[in-house]
């Protein structure tokens, strides 16, 4: 587990600490457009739900969540692209011994010498975050037009 013989935690080099590391690195990422599409929520909305007797998670679940979409959306992705390409964190966190996908492409071009399978892991990551990218623009897109239908 987490903690050794002497009961003391024993983090580092563990999936946990680079669990932890990224998500120190990018919460900031995910916070500020969150904050920012519940700012722009109104207010009314909330006391309307509130005086037809709506409870605290119907609330959440009915009104704030989906007022929110679009910055939860937004942080998602990007909290997601610079995650994929982390490498550095890993490497220090986890002590080389975990790869993820960032760590194996900086692997393969650095120490590997495989510049092949580096270029195609890459264009692999390149790849994959092209589709999520349309996929999110499509779902926008969607969601646009069922905006202005009503």
């Amino acid at each position: 587990g987490l903690l050794d013989d002497e009961g003391s935690l024993n983090l580092m080099y563990t999936n946990s600490a680079i669990l932890i590391g990224l998500v120190y690195s990018y919460l900031p990422l995910m916070v500020l457009p969150v904050y920012a599409s519940m700012e722009k929520m109104d207010v009314r909305l909330l006391e309307a739900a509130t005086d037809l007797y709506s409870s605290r998670i119907q609330l959440i679940r009915k009104v704030i969540l989906p007022l929110s979409m679009p910055g939860i959306i937004g942080g998602s992705i990007l909290v997601f692209v610079p995650c994929l390409g982390a490498f550095i964190a890993p490497d220090l966190l986890g002590g080389g011994k975990k790869l993820l996908l960032g760590s194996l492409i900086q692997f393969q071009f650095s120490y590997a010498r495989n510049w092949p399978f580096g270029a195609a892991m890459a264009m692999f990551l390149l790849a994959l975050v092209i589709l999520i990218l349309f996929f999110n623009a499509h779902i926008n897109k969607r969601h646009r037009e069922n905006e202005v239908k009503g």
